[in-house]
């Protein structure tokens, strides 16, 4: 009985048999890993004209990519006899050794993508190259490859794709409709357009232009580029940033946090040119906005970073949109300084108009409304102590919204002279006086009325006090160390292996950030001590297994940093002079030499603007002088 079952198996499901695959089945088999989706096909493709040193491409597409995906460029070209070659799978001209792939500067090599774009439609291959007379076109129709034959084409190649997925209806089947899949084709294309400014751009959708864009090789035309593709008010609140350490260089737009999203729509990295979304590098730049940045909300920016080919893998995820860095941490902590100086140039008076589009005008945008700041360190500036901070903030004090202001603050004598020049005594300014002019008038116990020699400013004084505060208040805790505090009772934590041993390497960094801690086994940890300010807040066991997590993904932690920002963030909001309170003259023009004189005073500590400037133009404007 039971040989008569092992013979019935062993008729019904006979010894498998190693197979060599046909070749048309190979190339579909591809197709499925590089042909995601029309803009799949139209990144390869595109990629494929940059490489060849394309200045202009064109793009064409019908029906959202399904019935044509046309591109068209003016690069070197191929010769007639690799046309044929360029359809065979894993044929490159960007390739020939191991050592290429450890220093890939090309878009990609993957020789698969023709091949097997062609298994899944009908493509068109037309080229002429650049030291040939004569342009040949070779194609393929039903998997059958013809040619290559003569044709007319200026130097440069031309890809056509027709009827994609028509002999794979399940594919087909699952593409969404054309306005979506051709919003994605989109979305590439600008990405590609915003890391190739020496390239001019034109994508065509159903015979419509969508875009047109001309090379632009100055800043000037490169952000009108920004203004037409992210629209005129990003560039209306972006600073320049360019900072260079050994071999790594970062350069690019940042949106000011007022200019703060909802979504992360607006993020664009990219790495040697090469578009990424990569989580480690959007992370830095997120704890660069850290102390500006209100919660929930997103940065804006278009940032550019430089290294050696040779210490970035690109190839680490199958669609190229992350990358592997052999240095993440100096990657991290170079992207999230770099980012956060700059940030911290945001002080008032640093406006410059250099970096404006030319049209700004046709944009819609004012030369008083583009910030761009020059980089300098700041001086400490005069502001409410850490102690007294946190006795008003636990309770202490008179409780009077007046008292934090007045130890920020402190009322002096001011002659006219003194508040035309813009100089405080006791204060020396790091710009240029007068930038916020002298106080005029206090307007419904919430915002201070000032004249300089432009015209009008106007300062939310509670804004721009708590921005004072919390900045002197987080350089006094730097100043003073984290106090690490021993528990009462030490506390136990279970840990895997890898957390004791990822503990292990993090034990020099956790006691800089006053946390403190034995492995009392292969899987037990004992807390020892913890900073005091988060004692009361915090329950030091999930603090402790979040950095393990956050240490894990980016190789370092911010997180107690973090945290105790956001409780002085917190502490300054509650100290800083409240609404109604009356200031005296002297009092405010202190405030504005203040706000002069520290980082970031642009924004409150949640990223709203503290101050805005009425120039004496607009002002001419309103009340038609002159007309």
């Amino acid at each position: 009985m039971k040989s008569e079952s092992m013979a019935m198996k062993s008729a019904a499901t006979p010894n498998p048999v190693i197979r060599e695959l046909p070749e048309h089945l190979v190339n579909q088999i591809a197709a499925g890993e590089v042909v995601e989706r029309p803009f799949s096909v139209v990144k390869e493709l595109v990629e494929n004209s940059l490489d060849a040193q394309a200045s202009e491409i064109v793009i064409n597409i019908e029906a959202g990519g399904k019935r044509l995906i046309e591109i068209r460029d003016n690069g070197v070209g191929i010769p007639e006899d690799q046309l044929t070659l360029a359809l065979s799978r894993h044929a490159t001209s960007k390739i020939r050794s191991l050592d290429d792939l450890s220093r890939v500067m090309s878009k990609g090599f993957r020789g698969e993508a023709l091949p097997s774009v062609a298994s899944v439609s009908a493509l068109t291959l037309q080229s002429k190259a650049l030291d040939r007379e004569d342009a040949y076109e070779v194609r393929v129709d039903q998997g059958v490859l013809s040619g290559p034959k003569p044709c007319v084409h200026p130097t440069g190649t031309t890809v056509r794709v027709q009827d994609l997925f028509f002999n794979v209806p399940a594919r087909r089947k699952f593409l969404r409709q054309d306005t979506t899949e051709f919003m994605h084709i989109e979305k590439m294309v600008k990405r590609l357009a915003l890391s190739h400014f020496n390239v001019a751009w034109r994508l065509i959708h159903n015979g419509k232009t969508i875009f047109d864009l001309s090379v632009a090789n100055d800043r000037s035309s490169q952000e009108q580029r920004l203004a037409r593709l992210l629209g005129p008010k990003f560039i209306q609140h972006a600073i320049w940033i360019e900072h260079d350490s050994a071999d790594l260089r970062l350069q690019g737009w940042l949106a000011l946090p007022a200019f703060s999203r909802s979504q992360r729509d607006l993020q664009f990295g990219f790495v040697n040119t090469r578009t990424v979304q990569d989580k480690l590098f959007s992370h830095a730049v997120k704890l660069g906005y850290r102390d500006v940045m209100f919660h929930g909300r997103h940065p804006a920016y278009v940032l550019y970073l430089s290294m050696p080919p040779s210490a970035v893998d690109v190839n680490a995820h199958p669609a190229k949109h992350e990358v592997r860095f052999r240095d993440s941490r100096r990657i991290h902590d170079f992207l999230r300084h770099s980012v956060e100086q700059a940030l911290a140039q945001t002080t008032p008076g640093q406006q410059d108009t250099r970096f404006m589009p030319t049209d700004a005008a046709s944009l819609g945008i004012t030369s008083e409304s583009s910030p761009v700041h020059s980089y300098a360190q700041n001086p400490a500036t005069p502001g409410l102590s850490v102690q007294d901070a946190m006795h008003l903030y636990h309770g202490g004090g008179s409780g009077h919204a007046g008292s934090s202001f007045d130890s920020a603050i402190t009322p002096q004598a001011h002659s006219a002279s003194d508040l035309t020049a813009g100089a405080s005594p006791g204060v020396t300014p790091r710009v240029a006086p007068g930038v916020l002019g002298h106080a005029i008038a206090q307007l419904h116990g919430i915002y201070i009325l000032a004249q300089n020699e432009k015209g009008l400013v106007m300062v939310d004084m509670h804004a721009a006090h708590e921005r004072i505060l919390y900045e002197k208040m987080k350089q006094d805790f730097v100043d003073e160390k984290l106090n690490s505090q021993p528990l009462l009772v030490p506390q136990s934590m279970r840990v895997t292996p890898a957390e004791a041993l990822r503990l292990e390497t993090m034990r020099s960094e956790c006691r800089t950030m006053g946390i403190e801690y034995d492995l009392s086994g292969p899987e037990s940890v004992v807390i020892r001590a913890f900073p005091a300010i988060l004692q009361r807040r915090f329950d030091p066991e999930t603090l402790l297994r979040d950095l393990i997590s956050e240490n894990s993904e980016f190789e370092n932690s911010e997180l107690i940093e973090t945290h105790i920002d956001l409780i002085i963030a917190t502490m300054a909001c509650h100290a800083a002079v409240r609404a109604n309170h009356q200031l005296s003259i002297p009092e405010m023009n202190d405030l504005l030499r203040n706000m002069e004189n520290t980082e970031r005073a642009d924004q409150c500590n949640h990223g709203r603007p503290t101050w805005t400037e009425l120039p004496l133009d607009t002002l001419d404007k309103i009340f038609l002088r002159g007309q």
